[in-house]
């Protein structure tokens, strides 16, 4: 129904702030297209693809790729998907835009945006291994009906390591927390070593570190806030 994962796109006002702040993660540039005309670069630990764009837009946009998207956009329309936005002219990169229950956008594009990156995906960043994107969400079955019919599929929500549940694809994980736990979406990093690895992360002395999330064990675990103000979670794996 989606297509295929391409990026999750993210507003920045700054754009060289961004990639620097990645790049001294240990993402790597992906070669970028002309499809936009505004100032776009991809961040890419091999695993994560983050499409950063110095644009007005619904920002972070999980954005895939679908052929024929016109007609894609009617099908999806005629199973109840209401659609925030349409751009199929002619003249137009053909994309459509719409919400899950929590207000999450979805993007679907005609085409790939950047070229793969030849990294492999166990060549990790500093933050570790990326888990999944997580969603605040007050309604956990709402959100299990919106996106299991898209192709996800639901586990049992748990309290580990706090209030989630998680729904897996082939391509990109999501999950949806309690706002209480943040009120962001977060991208969420675990590693069997994570306290090790945030002591080399705040050596770097980069981005804004938040409050660690209740329940959480702060010297283990942590979240750290981009310059373009996207929350990312550091978790310490149980062994």
């Amino acid at each position: 129904m989606l297509g295929r994962f391409l990026e999750i796109g993210i507003r920045t006002t700054d754009i060289r702030a961004s990639v620097e702040f990645y790049e001294r993660l240990g993402f790597a540039q992906a070669r970028t297209g002309d499809t936009w005309s505004h100032p776009y670069g991809v961040m890419s630990d091999g695993r994560l693809f983050i499409g950063l764009h110095q644009s007005s837009f619904d920002s972070p946009a999980l954005t895939f790729v679908h052929a024929d998207i016109a007609q894609h956009a009617r099908k999806l329309q005629t199973q109840g998907v209401s659609l925030d936005y349409q751009r199929t002219a002619e003249d137009e990169f053909h994309s459509v835009g719409f919400k899950d229950p929590n207000g999450q956008m979805l993007v679907l594009v005609e085409a790939r945006t950047f070229s793969p990156v030849e990294r492999p995906a166990q060549q990790r960043s500093l933050c570790g291994y990326f888990e999944e994107y997580s969603i605040p969400s007050h309604d956990f079955a709402a959100a299990k009906a919106f996106w299991e019919p898209l192709g996800f599929v639901a586990t049992e929500e748990t309290d580990l390591p706090y209030p989630h549940i998680a729904l897996t694809s082939d391509h990109l994980d999501i999950a949806c927390h309690r706002p209480r736990t943040c009120g962001e979406a977060m991208l969420v990093f675990r590693d069997a070593l994570m306290q090790e690895r945030l002591a080399k992360l705040r050596e770097l002395a980069i981005g804004a570190w938040l409050p660690t999330p209740q329940g959480l064990n702060p010297e283990a675990n942590a979240l750290l806030s981009a310059p373009e103000g996207t929350a990312l979670l550091f978790l310490h794996e149980e062994s």
